[in-house]
């Protein structure tokens, strides 16, 4: 299928439409590196949880490793070369599947351990959470691989799929991972639900429930609206039947009001990127404890530095005052 004039139109106004926030990406650069941190000072990291935790916040900066080239595009048109756009839609992609696919079993792993407590994968630990952790990154990147094989640079500034079958590929690769991901969180936590509503069950709050309920709620809300626009955006890439009474000024139109639902739709489902380690602060009471820890750790660091700059600067002030004697 070659490229159509609405793939035109849509590159267009994609290079000249709304940019992303600069802050989503600082903050959420800032704040998953602090999640790192944390992690891999205070945890245990052979925890199947904790390794799931470390590597989505991996992710989260291999998704938002794109968005400063992102904001340039929109702005200015692509200006890096084929090599760049290749590169940087490949990343943005790895991050994208491996955020999906880490939901996905941190849902599936929380409902096994609610369900079945005895069950072995409740306790699996070291090797088995490196073995895990590696399955998900070569999925993804070979998931990932055709925005790095068939992307272009087309009129000099346009970072694109080469033609409509792989920006159809991308787009309903993107719509199945969302539906998958959607079908597990409801089953998932409806039965858990029910689980512990049960009179029989013991009532205790379980913090990491309820970090990756939160997590996957976010997940939903956040990329439910940018799916749907993807999807209708997606129809106008299809062959146009000859009998379409539809003119193209409305076509443009209806296409144009899509764009804008997508701007703002993308802004939601890449700031969940950015939301997700906030919800290990105010959620998860270890993480907030170890936090603290740490930031108090550094503050004496900080305080032991300045008192011993004060003390040094007093001794050569007192030498020199000895030598002006």
């Amino acid at each position: 299928m070659a490229t159509t004039d609405y793939d035109y139109y849509s590159m267009e106004t994609e290079a000249t439409g709304p940019t992303l926030e600069p802050t989503t990406d600082t903050s959420t650069l800032l704040s998953n590196i602090l999640v790192i941190v944390v992690l891999v000072k205070y945890e245990n990291l052979k925890s199947l949880t904790n390794a799931f935790i470390l590597n989505l916040a991996v992710s989260d900066l291999f998704f938002t490793a794109g968005l400063p080239f992102w904001i340039s595009y929109h702005m200015y048109g692509w200006t890096l070369g084929e090599s760049a756009c290749k590169i940087v839609n490949f990343i943005f992609y790895i991050g994208f599947y491996s955020s999906g696919f880490l939901l996905i079993l941190m849902t599936i792993h929380r409902y096994v351990a609610v369900m079945k407590p005895l069950s072995n994968i409740v306790s699996t630990t070291g090797l088995c959470s490196i073995v895990a952790s590696l399955v998900i990154w070569v999925v993804s990147i070979l998931v990932a691989s055709p925005a790095l094989i068939c992307t272009r640079v087309l009129e000099s500034h346009y970072c694109v799929y080469e033609n409509s079958y792989w920006s159809l590929w991308g787009t309903y690769q993107q719509n199945a991972l969302f539906i998958l991901s959607s079908v597990i969180f409801i089953f998932c936590y409806s039965q858990i639900m029910c689980r512990l509503l049960r009179p029989t069950v013991q009532r205790r709050r379980n913090k990491t429930l309820k970090l990756i309920f939160i997590l996957m709620v976010v997940f939903f809300v956040g990329w439910l609206p940018y799916n749907v626009v993807l999807f209708l955006q997606s129809l106008y890439l299809w062959p146009q039947s000859a009998t379409d009474a539809t003119t193209l000024a409305e076509k443009c139109e209806a296409h144009k009001r899509l764009d804008y639902a997508f701007y703002i739709s993308r802004f939601f489902a890449f700031s969940h990127c950015c939301l997700n380690p906030v919800f290990y602060v105010f959620v998860g009471v270890k993480f907030n404890s170890h936090l603290k820890k740490m930031l108090k750790s550094w503050g004496h660091k900080q305080n032991s530095i300045r008192s011993r700059q004060s003390r040094l600067t007093i001794t050569s002030q007192t030498s020199g005052e000895e030598l002006s004697i």
